[in-house]
């Protein structure tokens, strides 16, 4: 029968030692163990927080880019608005100028009388087809009464052929201001229907009238529009 000795000092120091050492080896191989476990979740944290920083930078870049583009857009629009205004406020001026120049030109038609003369028996005659009353009253310049006086006849003679029944022209001493191109208002019954035949009243209305027709003349037709009368 066998008797376990103790051990001596050295053998328990041996074995201290080894057992340090298993120790020691056991830690440092899950400290290993550890590391790389580590390195790994924070790869793919870091990679998961570049990734979300990389959608989050390239989510403000493409709002960025929308922004610009939508100022842009606005800059665009807010020149070509200035730029068609300015067309505009360009083509009043020179519509003003074309009515103001004819403004001025037929306020020089009364200067040749026999033109002048000719032209107010066809106003006259235009508005006694338009009033077609036997008693009508003339209002005109005082400097052109002699005028119509001397057409009177005429107008009278070409409403009778027509007509059938010669009319009653009388003149109103109550005349059209020096400041009228020219021309007559004529009235009929009693004063209660009054045809405006003066140059001015014409002017107005060919202004009116024919507007579209003069910016088509004087400008062309606009590019935006796809069908024409």
């Amino acid at each position: 029968m066998s008797t376990t000795r103790p051990l001596n000092d050295e053998e328990v120091f041996n074995e201290m030692k080894k057992m340090v050492a298993f120790i020691k080896q056991e830690a440092i191989e899950k400290a290993r163990e550890i590391k790389v476990k580590a390195d790994e979740e924070f790869n793919i944290e870091k990679a998961k927080i570049v990734r979300q920083e990389s959608l989050n930078i390239d989510a403000v870049f493409e709002r960025k880019i929308k922004q610009a583009e939508v100022q842009k857009r606005i800059a665009q629009s807010n020149h070509i608005n200035k730029t068609r205004l300015k067309i505009l406020q360009e083509r009043q001026q020179v519509l003003d100028e074309v009515f103001e120049e004819a403004n001025q030109r037929i306020h020089q038609v009364s200067d040749d009388q026999e033109a002048y003369g000719t032209l107010l028996e066809g106003l006259i005659l235009q508005s006694a087809y338009s009033l077609m009353e036997p008693e009508m009253v003339i209002r005109c310049r005082e400097k052109d009464v002699d005028a119509v006086n001397s057409v009177l006849e005429t107008v009278a003679d070409k409403y009778e052929e027509t007509m059938k029944h010669r009319p009653t022209f009388t003149i109103s001493e109550e005349y059209l201001p020096e400041s009228s191109a020219g021309g007559v208002i004529m009235s009929g019954h009693y004063g209660k229907i009054t045809v405006n035949n003066t140059l001015d009243a014409r002017l107005d209305i060919v202004k009116d009238e024919m507007l579209p027709q003069i910016r088509v003349a004087l400008f062309g037709h606009s590019p935006n529009r796809s069908f024409f009368d």
